[in-house]
């Protein structure tokens, strides 16, 4: 520790600092999250927001770019697009047990469920699902299931339920936590 609540260097520069949680969602000085100067200690603190970390989180563990799954004409995607991957034969199965099912897609072997982006954060699908951000899939898929209304979304947390229930996985929050 270089001081009250900072890690850093040995000259107590590009550290992490803080000494709290953020109210306004902003990780910067005095917040608990990361902030300081590379160098020489010269310049301004930079805040990162929760947002940008995530982001850059994706973009350093990104899978090689595919083909994007297109939203069809007339809907927009107000919350960004990622989408979910099931076995074709689990699609089915799925299906009667979401509140609302919104874009689905396929490629022969899988469905592809649009959700919006960073419905995986903290948030293990369970195998077999895939995640992908950006609703990037290896070929192409087509359309088989749209939604009445202008969003393309089927909500991520039924849609989660759903596939633990099919696959005989206990959802994340309800497993034994182990030392």
């Amino acid at each position: 520790m270089t001081g009250p609540g900072r890690l850093g260097g040995a000259d107590g520069t590009g550290g992490i600092t803080g000494t709290g949680g953020a109210a306004d969602g902003v990780l910067g000085a005095g917040a608990g999250g990361i902030s300081g100067t590379a160098g020489t200690g010269a310049g301004q603190d930079h805040a990162l927001g929760l947002n940008t970390l995530v982001r850059l989180q994706r973009r350093r563990s990104a899978p090689e770019p595919g083909r994007r799954l297109s939203i069809p004409d007339g809907m927009t995607a107000p919350l960004g697009c990622d989408a979910v991957a099931v076995p074709d034969r689990l699609g089915p199965l799925v299906v009667p047990r979401l509140p609302r099912v919104g874009c689905v897609y396929t490629d022969g072997s899988h469905w592809w469920w649009i959700v919006p982006s960073d419905s995986d954060y903290a948030l293990p699908w369970p195998s077999p699902a895939r995640y992908a951000a950006g609703a990037l899939v290896d070929g192409s898929a087509r359309l088989i299931h749209r939604p009445e209304g202008t969003v393309p979304y089927t909500p991520p947390i039924p849609l989660y339920l759903a596939l633990c229930r099919v696959t005989g996985t206990a959802p994340d929050w309800s497993r034994a936590v182990s030392a």
